[in-house]
């Protein structure tokens, strides 16, 4: 399977983080930003908030000031609010960690609540006392819910006037899959598909717009509170990287998938690194093979098992770069990519961008990557797309296929069966075509940027479309053997035959080889039969 951070797959998804801008970082370095979730409760009278550059977080500078100005304030007090991914999942007698990081110059009491999207009805409440002091305190509290809400929101509120700062405000669920993060139910479909591999962090999400809004791995390990985000600019949204690269190795294992590690080459959409200048990102590419297979005593294995994983992870696929074949600098990126890597770890598969399906490629490469997506019609047809490759050279990936737009609907039947004809050529050749993956594997009901995709969720709700359940029976029933066929007819006879193929023809024949065709007392021979109909 293939996992992309689009349509808010993995913040707001997979990722079970319920806060949304957790660390009031999404609206940029500049202050005041856009702090967007969050808002107030109250009145422009009672409470004014801006974002400052306090934070005690050196790569997340941005924090959130506070300020209440009420000297009587109303009832339920005045504060912040976030209502997450379009309204939290709060659930009857489940448990909710919270962690939050605060300072106040004055003493003062806070109220963590979970409640419904108007604020009316509480499910949880706790009271946090802040010390009066001007250094950082980290706040920890379970929050039991006592009742269920599929739109709440958590909201923080004060009585006492005065200021109050706040940093990286989390809110999880006790119940993640393994403990590791992961929304149980979400990765429950994944495990029934059975997965031999897991390829991530996705395709356009690694490259960027522009080289500055690409994947950062070094960003994304590390404590959660300080990792620094980045904005999806491909994609359009903020994702604050709780679901980083050391989080994507550890649900490989968890579903027991191999994991293929795409990594940006030194090119996004819009703007490249030279072949001469790539030497930075060849070395930090090595470096993020250590974090991941070097021992617990290496520079950076030593950082996996700080994180809580001494052992090292198989990965032994790479894919340099994403839909970059034919850019100017790919070739050659692509070549110092490979050699520092086959140096360093000869037995890792490295995977091109480019397409060997129909002429040999131009340079060494284990496997190289194959993506369509068409019309069902099209894709149907394209079973037959490996039949004539050369068996010599690298094997095939077909890492993103499927049906979309003008007859794919949200998920459709006619898609599916598309896109089973079109696996069973893969099957049919699955000498040369080595690993295949839909995509995309997940949207959010409240996001769908890419139509259609495998498993649809909102906050409490998931379904497969026709394409997961494809996937699923083909795990079950893998093609291992073509059969021979006999065809009976309704008149006196038989038509035997030990291979039968469909010529796409304009008079329509059913071609049938090997045949013997039994009427009255005529001898065996070879013929065309004119389909029907």
């Amino acid at each position: 399977m293939f996992f992309e951070e689009i349509n808010h797959a993995g913040a707001g998804g997979i990722w079970a983080e319920l806060v949304s801008n957790r660390g009031f970082e999404a609206g940029g370095l500049h202050t005041p930003s856009n702090i967007d979730p969050w808002s107030i409760i109250g009145d422009d009278a009672s409470i004014f908030v801006a974002t400052d550059r306090t934070s005690c977080f050196s790569r997340n500078i941005i924090a959130l000031r506070m300020e209440v100005l009420c000297d009587e304030c109303p009832a339920g007090g005045v504060g912040i609010y976030n209502p997450g991914f379009w309204g939290m999942n709060i659930e009857d007698g489940k448990t909710y960690n919270l962690v939050m990081y605060v300072k106040s110059a004055e003493a003062a009491d806070l109220t963590v609540s979970l409640a419904s999207s108007d604020g009316l009805q509480k499910l949880a409440s706790v009271t946090v006392p802040v010390a009066g002091t001007s250094n950082w305190t980290k706040v920890e509290q379970k929050l039991i819910a006592k009742g269920t809400n599929r739109t709440s929101r958590l909201q923080i509120t004060s009585n006492k006037k005065g200021v109050v700062w706040f940093d990286q405000v989390s809110l999880m669920p006790s119940d993640t899959f393994k403990g590791h993060g992961f929304r149980t139910e979400l990765i429950s479909m994944l495990l029934d598909l059975k997965p031999r591999f897991l390829r991530f962090p996705g395709g356009c999400f690694v490259e960027g717009e522009w080289l500055r809004n690409a994947f950062r791995w070094r960003e994304s390990i590390g404590p959660w509170e300080e990792r620094p985000g980045h904005f999806g600019d491909v994609w359009h949204y903020w994702t604050d990287d709780g679901l980083g690269y050391y989080e994507f190795l550890q649900l490989s294992e968890d579903l027991g998938a191999a994991p293929i590690w795409v990594f940006n080459n030194g090119i996004s959409h819009n703007d490249e690194v030279s072949t001469a200048a790539i030497a930075p990102f060849v070395k930090d590419v090595l470096d993020s093979l250590e974090f991941a297979r070097g021992s617990a005593n290496s520079t950076w294995g030593s950082v996996r098992a700080a994180m809580g994983h001494p052992e090292p992870f198989p990965v032994k696929y790479v894919a340099i770069g994403n839909e970059d074949c034919g850019k100017k600098y790919y070739l050659g990126n692509y070549l110092k990519f490979y050699n520092a890597i086959r140096e360093s770890y000869p037995d890792i598969q490295m995977i091109s961008n480019c397409d060997g399906s129909s002429k040999p490629l131009d340079h060494p490469a284990d496997l190289y990557d194959f993506h369509v997506y068409t019309d069902s019609k099209t894709l149907f047809n394209m079973k037959g797309t490996f039949d004539k490759t050369s068996r010599t050279g690298p094997k095939a990936f077909v890492s993103e296929y499927a049906v979309w737009r003008t007859d794919a609907g949200r998920g459709s039947l006619l898609g599916s069966l598309a896109e089973a004809a079109f696996l069973t050529g893969l099957e049919k050749n699955s000498d040369i075509v080595q690993m295949a993956s839909y995509a995309p594997l997940f949207v959010n009901d409240n996001d769908q940027t890419w139509n259609p995709d495998a498993i649809v969720f909102n906050s409490w709700q998931q379904y497969g479309t026709p394409s997961y359940w494809m996937q699923k029976f083909f795990r079950e029933s893998s093609g291992a053997m073509i059969h021979p066929i006999t065809i009976s007819s309704s008149y006196s006879g038989s038509l035997a035959a030990s291979a039968i193929t469909w010529q796409d023809s304009r008079n329509s024949f059913l071609k049938v080889k090997d045949c013997e065709l039994r009427v009255g007392h005529r001898e065996p021979h070879d013929l065309c039969v004119r389909a029907s109909g």
